[in-house]
């Protein structure tokens, strides 16, 4: 790890006028990504920035018009349990307690969640070629070992995928980022707030030089009774996800009156396609509806020597994660549901 300065910011404008204030600059709250990569000389700072004091970003807040906004320095275990989350948002509570360990969830931030990124093998490798810590020199993904990675929106330039499991519930949930930099506020939606590849795998989000954020807003309305949050990885603990998928229905007399589905571990970014959700709309809660629904979502999907099985693995995850909504009791361990 190089040397590095440490200045620890008072308030937001201070930490938003010291992140700009450098190229080599870094916020630094949990640290849990961030400390890793500067471990293996991914990431380099001049100086790292705590923004761990600052003020109203550690709440979590509930608006006038029944929106809740989750401080960016809110830890995600205290998230995850918060009495609010877990009755209106129970999908959210049950992604963030799927992912890394419990350890980690007591040290990282929601903020940091959104930032983390990728775990690509070659990424965290200095000694091979990596588009994503430096551009133009190739990937070497492409035709190494390649059993994680993407199978939607990948490029000629990176075929990494976003390791968060948070963040596929978020998708699902629609929620908005909240930022602040020198230039003012900004409010995004999520969709928009993490980057496909394309030419710029170095890009993984759209935050602006020096932005910090401050907030993620939920709409008042979760998904209380029709929910699940389905993880698949190669070991039940501390494990990124080969597919993961998140899944919110809201149900009339049988039949799906809104439906949310996001993938997480196939792609650059959290997967949605809000064709598929559509195409479930009035039609009956069956897997065959289901199954036709992961058809759009998996659309153009491609895998690569070792990840092709993904495709399978996605579509079959969609329809079962969609039958395990229909009924919470599914997803305790053991349980089945019927398809």
């Amino acid at each position: 790890m190089n040397n590095f300065k440490y200045a620890n910011a008072e308030n937001l404008e201070q930490a938003i006028y010291l992140n700009a204030s450098g190229d080599s600059h870094r916020v630094i709250a949990g640290g849990t990504n961030l400390i890793d990569l500067m471990k293996y000389f991914v990431e380099e700072a001049d100086t790292l920035i705590d923004i761990n004091s600052i003020c109203g970003c550690s709440d979590l807040k509930e608006l006038e018009n029944g929106n809740v906004i989750l401080g960016a320095l809110m830890i995600n275990a205290d998230t995850a349990y918060h009495a609010l989350i877990e009755s209106r948002y129970p999908l959210l509570s049950k992604a963030i307690l799927a992912g890394a360990s419990a350890q980690i969830r007591n040290m990282a931030t929601n903020g940091g969640n959104l930032l983390q990124r990728t775990r690509c093998y070659y990424f965290y490798d200095r000694h091979t070629p990596c588009n994503k810590r430096e551009p133009g020199t190739g990937c070497s993904a492409i035709e190494g070992y390649n059993r994680m990675h993407a199978i939607l929106g990948h490029s000629d330039s990176c075929i990494a995928v976003f390791p968060s499991d948070m963040c596929v519930a978020l998708a699902a949930l629609e929620a908005k980022v909240h930022i602040k930099g020198i230039a003012g506020i900004r409010i995004l939606d999520f969709a928009d707030f993490h980057r496909l590849p394309g030419s710029t795998p170095q890009q993984d989000n759209n935050l602006r030089f020096g932005e910090i954020i401050t907030g993620i807003e939920l709409p008042a309305k979760g998904f209380t009774k029709n929910y699940s949050y389905l993880k698949l990885r190669d070991r039940s603990s501390y494990s990124f996800a080969l597919v993961s998928v998140a899944t919110g229905l809201e149900l009339e007399n049988g039949r799906i009156k809104l439906a949310r589905i996001a993938l997480g571990g196939v792609a650059h970014r959290p997967w949605r396609v809000q064709e598929a959700e559509n195409f479930l709309i009035d039609k009956e809660a069956t897997a065959t509806n289901f199954a036709n629904a992961a058809e759009i979502v998996l659309k153009g999907a491609s895998g690569f020597e070792h990840n092709s099985f993904k495709i399978d693995l996605a579509r079959k995850a969609i329809i079962r994660n969609c039958m395990m909504a229909l009924d919470t009791n599914s997803q305790r361990p053991g349980a089945k549901p019927s398809l």
